[in-house]
């Protein structure tokens, strides 16, 4: 059976490791593990932010041994999430740090939280070298017997700690079988399988070998920030630059994503209109194995840490770099070619805020429009881009907007505002209370509407902070009509502050914090946080609100409500939101995708609690056939409807279902018939 819901939980958790291209030097990888110890800036950088937490968090914090133990037990949590790495013996030595943890952080001493990241270190690299002694010699037959009913759990977050080595080594063998099962399942024979698995640990200790100081100190004050409040974190000085990339889409570089596959790094995608495109000489998949700076000499990059060879493409705009590529389709060293690109800004226009025109009826010429705008994030100037699409789009005389908000985390809290106010001519749009217990109005000022027709907003789990404002407001207002799933529930505002200092004389730089400094309400006083925005009309699926989200968060602070704001409703719209969502559910019954919709949602919550997977192939082998017959019975059905053909088998389809969008078409019909009731802003 399927773990999980094809369409309503697509958990988008990515751990391949893809950045963008923004660049250090080289990070050689030593024949042995290295001891880790801290650098000269981390005890000031610690103190540092001991002092921003305790004076300037909206939560109050208290440094005492209630608050280090819980910094203890998190730091060792990050370490061994699944516990199968340390033994109990282990976790017994260290406990003797647990009551005076807060000395790490708060004084700087942080050999204790450094002694405990060298051993994890050297019981990962025990497992890994243990991992490749299960799988023997080379030989034709697997040493694992695929006939056995075993079971591997893949959840062990409350599990006790192994007792001993010999039961740490039968998780480990649990662990490997299912690796090399899932690798047989693929249809790979023995030495094939061997071989990939022996090439995944041993990069997984290369990786160890290459670990570094800033490693240790990120995961120790990021331990003491998620347990002051989870969306507080300290930044690397690498991820504080990236963190200014996202807010304003733009970088300087050569405008790709990269990624590591063991050795290489591999470009993931190439930025449209940024200098690699514009080269014509680079592709996805492409292995970058050389680095040089205009015409100095190339430094062989196989082996590096991604972060590395990241730091060292990246540069001003203007400068030269030059990449030795073996492509994609060659393992053959004579095929390496050079390519030399100028680096540029780069506008990550795929990431912005686009819009197209949807039509009610795309046969007819005549057809009704709507309007659609995505949102993927609230970055800096977003409401000037979308006040630019809503010009488009008005010049093609939508009768209605639908703004997509699906999978939106939110980012600046001004943008958020801005936003609302293109819907709306005045009034309040949040209000946010400092620590101090201070309430400021952020509202929009100008007397302007920029849209004033039918308005629905689209929403799902993943809409966050800035999305939940946005919703809020133009639910409070009645400006539109909110639809999809309960969102996420965060109602927290942070900022983002450099640990460094002008006088600073440290050999390398600081990071950064974000901390949270206020929460904000909804104009009619409530908080989102916990709670989030209930849409008007919701969605199928899979997700339970009290299981997802900002309450399931340890240390997220509470929902609450302060007064009101002044405002006036533009629409009382419960009767007509009752209509529609009368509408919509007599329309879903007959409705096939949301039918399959239904169909996956009884089948992930009949298994989300099943954590274990079986070892036995020929009960794996028979699970996945049922599920690929399912499959490609839903997948004709799905081709036919589309007026195409039928498939043999899944591997012929290509991509005709990737425009396949329920939720959208669904949220389009609704907005017909919001337009049908003749419902407009307000002036």
């Amino acid at each position: 059976m399927q773990k999980f819901c094809r369409i309503a939980v697509a958990v988008s958790i990515s751990l391949s490791l893809s950045v963008s291209v923004f660049a250090f030097e080289k990070t050689p990888v030593p024949d042995e593990l290295p001891t880790l110890s801290p650098e000269s800036q981390h005890a000031t950088a610690s103190k540092r932010i001991t002092a921003q937490f305790t004076r300037a968090h909206y939560k109050k914090i208290a440094i005492d041994e209630a608050l280090s133990a819980e910094i203890f037990d998190r730091f060792i949590k990050q370490l061994d999430y699944a516990r199968n790495i340390f033994l109990l013996s282990d976790i017994n030595s260290i406990q003797k740090y647990r009551s005076n943890f807060d000395n790490v952080f708060s004084r700087g001493k942080l050999s204790a939280a450094y002694d405990i990241y060298n051993l994890n270190m050297q019981r990962r690299l025990e497992r890994y070298e243990y991992a490749i002694s299960l799988l023997g010699e080379e030989s034709e037959k697997s040493p694992f017997d695929f006939t056995k009913d075993e079971v591997y759990s893949f959840d062990r977050e409350d599990a006790p700690w192994p007792a001993d080595k010999a039961e740490l080594n039968e998780l480990w063998r649990l662990k490997v079988k299912s690796d090399a099962l899932n690798l047989t399942l693929t249809d790979k024979e023995w030495p094939k399988v061997r071989e990939v698995l022996t090439k995944r640990y041993n990069y997984a200790i290369k990786r160890l070998k290459q670990s570094e100081s800033e490693d240790a100190f990120q995961l120790v004050m990021n331990s003491f920030s998620r347990v002051v409040e989870p969306h507080t974190s300290y930044l690397s000085p690498r991820n504080a630059e990236r963190f200014q990339v996202d807010m304003n889409l733009q970088l300087e570089g050569i405008g790709a994503e990269l990624r590591a596959v063991e050795d290489y790094t591999v470009i993931q995608r190439v930025v449209t209109g940024g200098p690699a495109d514009k080269s014509k000489q680079l592709k996805s998949k492409d292995r970058i194995v050389g680095v040089a700076q205009g015409n100095d000499e190339f430094e062989d990059v196989i082996g590096w840490r991604l972060d590395d060879v990241v730091e060292l493409i990246k540069g001003s705009k203007g400068t030269t770099v030059r990449l030795q590529i073996l492509p994609a389709d060659s393992d053959d060293e004579a095929n390496i070619k050079i390519v030399s690109i100028v680096r540029d800004i780069i506008k990550l226009e795929d990431r912005a805020a686009k819009s197209k025109v949807y039509l009610e009826n795309p046969n007819e010429p005549d057809s009704k429009k709507l309007g659609v705008i995505t949102i993927p994030s609230f970055y800096n100037h977003l409401s000037r881009d979308v006040n630019a699409e809503l010009t488009k789009l008005k010049a093609q005389n939508v009768e209605g907007i639908i703004v997509d908000l699906r999978g939106n985390g939110g980012g600046s809290l001004t943008e958020a505002t801005l936003l609302t106010g293109l819907f709306i001519d005045k009034g309040p749009v949040v209000q946010i209370r400092d620590g101090a217990n201070r309430i400021v109005v952020n509202r929009d000022r100008d007397g302007v509407s920029y849209f004033d027709g039918p308005l629905t907003v689209m929403v799902d789990r993943y809409s966050a902070s800035a999305s939940e404002i946005f919703s809020a407001a133009i639910q409070d207002y009645g400006r539109g009509v909110i639809v999809g799933e309960h969102t996420f529930g965060k109602g927290t505002v942070q900022q983002h502050r450099g640990l460094g200092r002008v006088y600073d004389l440290y050999e390398k730089p600081f990071g950064s914090i974000q901390y949270t400094i206020a929460k904000f309400y909804r104009i009619n006083g409530g908080s989102t946080q916990h709670r989030g925005v209930l849409p008007d009309i919701a969605f199928p699926t899979a997700v339970d609100p009290e299981d997802w989200g900002e309450s399931k968060e340890e240390n997220a602070l509470p929902w609450d409500q302060i007064k009101k704001a002044q405002y006036t409703p533009l629409h009382e719209l419960s009767q007509d939101i009752a209509y529609l969502t009368a509408q919509y559910q007599e329309r879903i019954k007959s409705n096939r995708e949301f039918k399959y919709l239904l169909d996956d949602i009884s089948e992930y919550k009949a298994e989300k609690d099943d954590k274990t997977v079986s070892l036995n192939l020929e009960q794996r082998k028979t699970e996945r056939e049922e599920r690929k017959v399912k499959r490609l019975i839903r997948v004709n059905e799905q081709l036919v409807s589309l007026g195409k053909e039928k498939i043999a088998k899944l591997d012929d389809l290509d991509d005709e279902l990737e425009d396949l969008d329920p939720f959208l078409d669904e949220t389009a019909r609704i907005t017909f018939d919001f337009i049908s009731l003749g419902k407009v802003a307000k002036k």
